[in-house]
């Protein structure tokens, strides 16, 4: 049985932010999101996050995860401290308790596994995830024997001249033998210089106590600034892109492209260059996205084109083109092998199967059936300035360009709409519609600074 503590009271001053360190995002989740997510294998029997500066906002935007406790740290007194605050939380537990930080969001679910799995399987009062660093300056350093069993932890800044060429570094993960740790961790100290209570002093009291090196030392990556969040999302993002040209999906310029992990891409899709992929996107096979695109929480369909254009919260069907410099937004439903031209934006709005807009258009609160043709600079009038209001078409339906439809309105099937009409009342069907005013030429008439310069002269 393992239990699970994450510890996310910190505020992160070098984030020079308002929102909690941990609620900063990496790749379209939050670091304590991501941390989370690495216990997917897991199955703890308690998930207790140590919530301390901005906690309401880490509660609320941790509400949809059930299964979570958060407990408060008042004062932020080490990590010695934070965990002490699990104690109430965890009477009567018997089993191990897995410690994480909220703002190393790169952890693998295997290495968590691993970690867990060696501290059972050898019986251990401590198990600590270590790395071995090129240059470890800065970190303290662990010391152990053949077998990786720990002799010593000591702060870079106590480090000998030769202990300080240990490249064994703390990942500042652990496990705990909950019975065991809890002979210990109500007695920490902080007679330190930081007169805070670290975790770490618990180690050279449990026996045995193991390191576990990590087998690629980007996944203990710490977030403390704006800097290292950026560093942070190029190593998820180049591990996002190897896992989906592995799977068949081409990156025409990887360095150029953004995509998030809660994304989902099918075989034989083309990204152009320049575009990025956010939230719950997912991208049927064969579809060609960009160059210069932003798909945000849309599905687009198989064999689909969208290029130079956002869409966003929509939903773009088969075989359908769309752009270039097209907008597509708010719920959006664009059916299978419609057409959706430059400079076009729909909102809210359904489109049928093979309906084409082709060019400077926009369509709100719309419903339009098949193969309806929407010339250019047609536009759905949909609010008062109170109120949107509908716009319904029928099949087949074509607009004529620079038309106004008036919402609320229905429009037929088979309805021809003239150019230049403001539409104002509904339309049955097999017929057409004019209605604009009519044209009137004024013979001789000229500007009136032509006419001032003819009577000057």
């Amino acid at each position: 049985m393992v239990a699970v503590a994450i510890l996310a009271a910190g505020r992160g001053t070098r984030m020079k932010s308002s929102l909690p360190k941990v609620l900063h995002s990496v790749g379209g989740k939050s670091m304590v999101e991501r941390v989370l997510d690495g216990l997917a294998d897991l199955n703890p029997s308690h998930t207790i996050i140590v919530v301390g500066f901005g906690q309401e906002q880490v509660k609320a935007a941790l509400a949809h995860i059930p299964g979570l406790t958060f407990v408060e740290q008042t004062e932020q007194l080490g990590t010695g401290h934070a965990v002490q605050q699990v104690i109430p939380h965890l009477e009567g537990f018997d089993g191990d308790l897995l410690v994480l930080n909220g703002d190393v969001p790169l952890l693998r679910p295997e290495t968590i596994q691993t970690l867990v799995k060696t501290h059972q399987d050898k019986g251990n009062a401590a198990t600590l995830l270590t790395a071995q660093f090129t240059d470890p300056t800065g970190y303290g350093r662990v010391f152990c024997t053949e077998q990786n069993l720990i002799t010593e932890i000591v702060e870079h800044r106590d480090c000998s001249p030769a202990q300080r060429q240990n490249p064994r570094i703390n990942a500042g993960v652990y496990c705990f033998n909950w019975a065991k740790l809890m002979t210990v961790l109500p007695h920490l100290s902080a007679d330190n210089d930081q007169q805070e209570y670290y975790l770490t002093d618990v180690v050279k009291d449990l026996t045995p106590a193991m390191a576990v090196d990590v087998a690629d030392c980007q996944e203990i990556f710490g977030i403390n600034s704006r800097k290292q969040l950026a560093e942070a999302y190029a190593i998820l993002q180049e591990r996002i892109k190897d896992h989906w040209m592995a799977a068949g999906v081409t990156l025409i310029d990887p360095d150029s492209t953004t995509i998030d992990t809660t994304v989902q891409i099918e075989p034989d899709v083309v990204i152009e260059p320049q575009t990025h992929l956010r939230g719950k996107t997912t991208v049927g096979t064969g579809s060609r996205i960009g160059p210069g695109s932003l798909i945000e929480s849309s599905q687009i369909g198989a064999h689909a084109t969208v290029a130079f254009s956002v869409v966003s919260d929509s939903a773009v069907g088969n075989g359908a083109r769309v752009g270039p410099y097209a907008h597509l937004r708010g719920e959006a439903v664009v059916g299978d092998n419609c057409r959706i031209g430059n400079f076009v934006e729909i909102k809210k709005s359904t489109l049928g199967t093979g309906t084409n807009v082709a060019h400077l258009s926009y369509l709100g609160d719309a419903t339009l059936g098949n193969r309806v043709n929407v010339g250019a600079g047609t536009i759905t009038a949909n609010y008062d300035g109170y109120k949107k209001h509908p716009t319904v078409i029928g099949d087949r339906t074509k607009t004529g360009s620079n038309s106004v439809l008036v919402a609320p309105v229905t429009i037929g099937s088979d309805v021809t709409i003239a150019a230049g009409s403001v539409v104002r009342k509904d339309a049955p069907d097999n017929c057409l519609v004019v209605s604009r005013a009519p044209q009137k030429n004024h013979e001789g008439w000229q500007p009136k600074h032509l006419r001032e310069e003819k009577t000057e002269g």
